[in-house]
């Protein structure tokens, strides 16, 4: 069943009237009720503020790593552990093919069902987590073939377990290790980019998000507590940190906004998935016909936050 927010009730409304009219087999209402519909989503959609877009990145519907995987890539293969401590399932590392190129997916997956969800860690990576991703980014490194990570999580575990297991000298490895990966790269922002554990599968050639997505060094519920020492100011925060992506895009911190459905990636997921296959081999294409690429993104990284 689907999950409306608040407001998206107006939609829930109609979508229920389509419904109905639908099981009478009355086709006039239907058509007149879908032009309605569609132009209440363009109302809704084209006047959403900056809290109303981090309630759509966190929507439960909201489709993950392994939807988009399931979606776009054929002939998979997952690949498992890290090697020195064990397999952190709230990342997952696929090899396949999307269309006729083979590719590597590192995606971070929340996972749907409380069960899932546990097993999934809600999608807050361990260290072992991240020495995974950069052992299977060696591997494609090795076999020249291109990366895709989708980045989707409130941020890296913050558990005392995950400390004495080394996190944040795990997440400093690959932010420099990937920086110099000799195969394409490209990130993509599918929900949420929370702090470090969005940046340690965020160096890219290509860094992206989708059109209702948020990247931030701290949640808007931390950034609240902090500066206000209040939770209840997390309307203000959101607005105020800038983590949208069209207020990142113009800030440089970004290179390209990948738009949805126009009622969101939760409500069409097949549309957002081709959307975000086409991005990934266009971007390929791109970032291939520059022999030197790797020193394209090196400057790239260092121009990060610089101004006049």
């Amino acid at each position: 069943m689907a999950t409306y927010l608040d407001f998206e009730k107006g939609l829930q409304s109609l979508q229920e009237d389509v419904e109905l009219a639908t099981l009478r087999g009355d086709r006039a209402a239907v058509d007149i009720l879908k032009k309605e519909l569609n132009s209440e989503v363009k109302k809704v959609y084209s006047n959403l503020n900056e809290y109303q877009k981090l309630q759509l990145a966190r929507h439960p519907d909201r489709p993950y790593a392994m939807d988009y995987i399931e979606l776009i890539m054929k002939d998979s293969y997952e690949i498992c552990g890290d090697r020195h401590f064990s397999d952190d399932k709230a990342i997952v590392c696929v090899l396949g093919m999307i269309d006729n190129q083979r590719a590597m997916i590192i995606g971070e997956e929340k996972g749907r069902g409380t069960k899932n969800k546990i097993m999934r860690n809600f999608g807050m990576p361990h260290p072992e987590g991240y020495r995974k991703a950069l052992r299977v980014a060696k591997i494609a490194e090795k076999f020249n073939i291109p990366i895709l990570m989708l980045v989707d999580t409130a941020g890296a575990y913050p558990g005392l377990g995950a400390e004495e297991r080394g996190q944040s000298e795990a997440i400093a490895k690959n932010l420099q290790d990937f920086s110099m990966l000799k195969v394409p790269t490209i990130a993509i922002v599918i929900g949420e980019g929370g702090s470090g554990g969005a940046l340690a599968i965020g160096v890219a050639d290509k860094l992206a998000m989708m059109e209702y997505s948020i990247f931030s060094v701290i949640s808007p519920e931390g950034c609240a507590a902090i500066l206000w020492n209040d939770p209840s100011k997390i309307e203000v925060a959101t607005k105020a940190m800038k983590i949208t992506p069209h207020d990142l895009k113009s800030a440089n911190l970004i290179d390209d906004i990948i738009i949805e459905p126009s009622s969101g990636a939760h409500r069409d997921r097949d549309a957002a998935a081709k959307s975000i296959k086409d991005y990934f081999l266009s971007s390929l294409q791109e970032i291939r016909s520059n022999p030197d690429f790797t020193q394209r993104r090196y400057d790239k990284l260092m121009n990060y936050g610089s101004f006049k």
